[in-house]
């Protein structure tokens, strides 16, 4: 896979039938490794390792009706109270990081109104604080700690 500009860590790699496989710490279990699993799992770890997020408070596919749709946030963390605090959306390092993705997460933010938003592809990553009383977004230097 890729390298990412994301810490690297040990993670658990299986084959399957010729078919490649990472253990997923939310979910438990081995995940088809795709492009973009390989971005969230690290971003997971990011979170968890670095950034001192509780990995209870962590849900990874989580679902939201959008137009009578279902449709998968990639990771949600809540805070302590169960509301949402930060939506992340991960996308394949070589997916660009256009309008088209920004509005994907503003419809799902606008579900669940989590104040911090990240939009990454492992090598870029906007992070953002969401005022939705003035639908504002702030940019920040970096993911935000967390304080839920």
């Amino acid at each position: 896979m890729d390298a990412l500009n994301l810490p690297a860590f040990d993670c658990k790699l299986t084959e399957i039938d010729g078919k490649r496989y990472i253990f997923d710490l939310l979910r438990r279990k081995h995940v088809r490794l795709t492009p973009e699993e390989w971005v969230r799992q690290h971003v997971v770890n990011l979170l968890i390792e670095h950034y001192r997020y509780p990995k209870a408070l962590i849900r990874s596919e989580g679902g939201v009706s959008l137009n009578k749709t279902l449709k998968r946030t990639d990771l949600m963390v809540f805070d302590r109270t169960g509301n949402p605090y930060l939506l992340v959306e991960c996308k394949a390092p070589q997916v660009a990081l256009s309008q088209a993705v920004f509005d994907q997460v503003s419809r799902y933010n606008h579900v669940h109104k989590a104040p911090y938003v990240v939009v990454t592809n492992g090598l870029t990553h906007y992070c953002c604080q969401v005022c939705h009383v003035t639908e504002t977004i702030s940019f920040l230097d970096d993911f935000p700690a967390f304080g839920g």
